[in-house]
């Protein structure tokens, strides 16, 4: 079977580049976790190398580091530096480094980290929060990406970019260099660490890379659902995410109203356990609201008082046609129209073939589901099929722009696209 014939692909792909690179922390000193005795041994061996060398030594091997790596990052030196301070509570007592000295040793205890060289994909997209050079009738967007690089390791980054007012997307190029955030403050808690992140104001959005920093995300920060969420007059822009520790999974929440600063915190409560949480776009009946999938296999409606706490749901959609039949899941937050709340879906099907569709929820009590579609609005295609994962088609979030429904995905798990729908069409389409 093919597409829906009121989805339109366009013609424009978001590819990972392996050329994309950060500095982050190098064995034998892995974070976020903890210094064991044979990784402090192993680091204090690697300062006394250093401080064995003569002043002209080091200056050497610091001019030769500077010649391979200066023009690959912002403030490299700086960089050294702060490292080097970050190792002090694992080495042992020694003289006082010299300025070159520290930056040296701050150099061997980095590495360059490729983050997206696998793959960039499991979009989701936003209205930027500034339209001052919006084009006319359209809107600035924002889109952020799953990338991952070696190890498995998954990250978050963005880019920007335009909808024209016929609902044409343009992405605006990469900026050259890549950036990971400071640590502005970090609290723990009895459900885990809740951090503070900011980024310097002339790192460009597609510079800004959030990497995992706590221990529950310290192998992936994975499928980001970002949601423009409005409560009267102000607008936050919140995120549900899975954590991935390598050993267990737990849904966490970005906020941010700037896209500079982040606060990353734990959701509590057993819809948190699982994976595929996605916000409402504003409360219903003064709550909050999400769908989440807390079994693995059906769709529910979940609701909560502040944000952070979320128990057990109803559920609200079960697999029901062949293409979905192994399980279902949300493709981002619900999409308000006049009609009621467009959830769109992704199905599995046979031979672990992922395909999106849609239901239709109604407005005043979404537990209600007015009509959904019995065949996929996007399906893999021949082109598509091969891939990190094969036979996938995916996305954590579309928009609505003017009569269209603008839907980024991602392809086998290794690049994105885009596709629009056309929203009236799509009503007429759906099983009710």
């Amino acid at each position: 079977m093919s597409q829906a014939t009121f989805l339109n692909r366009q013609a424009l792909y978001l590819r990972p580049d392996p050329a994309r690179v950060i500095v982050r922390p190098f064995k034998p000193t892995t974070e976020p976790r903890d210094l064991n005795p044979t990784d402090k041994m192993r680091a204090n061996h690697i300062v006394d190398r250093v401080l064995a060398l003569d002043s002209e030594a080091v200056a050497a091997q610091l001019a030769d580091v500077l010649d391979n790596f200066l023009g690959r990052h912002r403030n490299l030196l700086a960089t050294f530096e702060a490292r080097a301070d970050e190792m002090e509570d694992a080495l042992a007592a020694h003289g006082v480094f010299s300025k070159t000295q520290r930056q040296l040793v701050g150099a061997y205890f980095l590495s360059e980290y490729s983050f997206e060289a696998s793959a960039l994909f499991n979009p989701s997209i936003v209205p930027h929060p500034d339209q001052s050079d919006a084009p006319k009738g359209g809107t600035r967007v924002i889109i952020s990406l799953r990338a991952i690089g070696e190890g498995h390791v998954s990250s978050l980054t963005f880019r920007t970019g335009a909808i024209e007012a016929d609902g044409s997307l343009t992405v605006d190029p990469t900026a050259r260099l890549a950036s990971v955030p400071r640590i502005s403050n970090r609290v723990s808690g009895p459900d885990g660490e809740s951090v503070e992140l900011i980024f310097k104001p002339e790192e460009d959005l597609s510079e800004r890379v959030i990497f995992p920093v706590t221990e529950s995300q310290s192998n992936g920060i994975e499928d980001v659902r970002f949601v423009e969420f409005a409560d009267g007059d102000r607008k936050t822009y919140y995120a549900t995410y899975t954590a991935y520790s390598g050993r267990a999974i737990r849904s966490e929440l970005i906020e941010t109203s700037d896209f500079m600063s982040f606060r990353l915190s734990p959701l509590r409560g057993a819809a948190a356990r699982n994976k595929g949480m996605a916000l409402f776009p504003r409360k219903i009946d003064g709550k909050y609201a999400m769908i989440a999938r807390q079994d693995n296999e059906n769709l529910y409606l979940i609701y909560s008082g502040d944000l952070y706490s979320w128990e057990d749901g109803q559920a609200i959609l079960k697999p029901q046609f062949p293409w979905e039949f192994v399980q279902i899941g949300n493709c981002g937050s619900p999409i308000e129209l006049d009609e009621g709340w467009l959830l769109l879906t992704h199905g599995v099907g046979p031979v672990r073939k992922y395909s999106i569709g849609a239901a239709l929820l109604d407005k005043r009590d979404p537990s209600k589901v007015l009509a959904r579609s019995s065949e996929p609005l996007l399906r893999p295609e021949p082109s598509e099929r091969e891939g990190y994962v094969p036979n996938v088609v995916y996305t954590c979030g579309a928009m609505r722009h003017n009569d269209l429904i603008v839907l980024p995905y991602a392809v086998s798990d290794t690049f994105s696209s885009f596709a629009t729908i056309k929203i009236s069409a799509l009503m007429e389409s759906m099983k009710r």
